[in-house]
């Protein structure tokens, strides 16, 4: 691991970050989110699923869409097998680049639980599953970012991500029955772990959500080494 490479990364990315108005305008909508919801909520603390829904938002709007978007810039402008094959390591590219997307989805999902109650998170618990959770989105968006051939396609991907793991918790509202196989399957997503984290005071939901972690982690690899190899 090279942090003069990673810095150079980090520099160039950043750049490329604040000339993109697109990507400058993910951060805002789990902002907007967290203002509307804790104005329904008229000063009371908001329940558990709907803060995490919140912290969904961020990481799929801002972890997961804002890294594959930039992957996928550099994958459009040919720049990204350059830097791949130059001297820089697996680490080094993927720390470089996630720095700032790093730095964006902080600055996002503090703001939004400032405004929609940053109290559940102040437990060790919830914030080993916070890191676990982001560092699972940002993974699925490198892995994502790395096969996707243009900005316009990652949209294709951006949804399903974002309905599957980021707004897991609106199925509550859907009205399903507590034994509907929906039910049992979102149960056990990422988000809904950690809810069901907060509910029982459990360390088994950090686990899984760990193994959801090292899935997105082998995915991203793998797309690493196939994109690297020449066809």
């Amino acid at each position: 691991m090279n942090t003069q490479r990673i810095g150079a990364i980090f520099e160039k990315d950043i750049k490329d970050f604040m000339k993109n108005m697109m990507l400058l305008m993910m951060p805002i909508v789990p902002i907007i989110l967290a203002l509307i919801y804790s104005r329904l909520g008229e000063g009371e603390e908001l329940p558990i699923p709907m803060l995490y829904l919140i912290v969904g938002v961020t990481f799929s709007s801002v972890t997961a869409s804002c890294m594959m978007t930039m992957m996928a810039e550099e994958n459009e402008k040919k720049t990204l097998r350059g830097l791949m094959l130059s001297p820089a390591s697996f680490m080094d590219i993927i720390i470089g680049k996630s720095l700032v997307v790093g730095l964006m989805t902080f600055i996002a999902l503090a703001i939004s639980l400032f405004f929609a109650g940053v109290k559940p998170f102040l437990s060790v618990q919830a914030i080993i599953g916070l890191i676990l959770l982001f560092l699972f989105f940002l993974f699925l968006g490198i892995g994502i970012g790395l096969f996707t051939k243009s900005v316009a396609s990652t949209s294709a991907y951006l949804m399903p991500v974002m309905f599957l793991f980021g707004f897991t918790p609106m199925i509550e509202f859907f009205g399903l029955g507590e034994d509907s196989i929906a039910i049992t399957i979102a149960d056990l997503f990422p988000i809904m772990q950690l809810i069901k984290m907060h509910d029982t005071n459990s360390w088994v939901p950090i686990g899984v959500v760990a193994i959801w972690t090292i899935g997105a982690a082998l995915f991203t690899y793998i797309c690493f080494k196939k994109e690297r190899t020449d066809d």
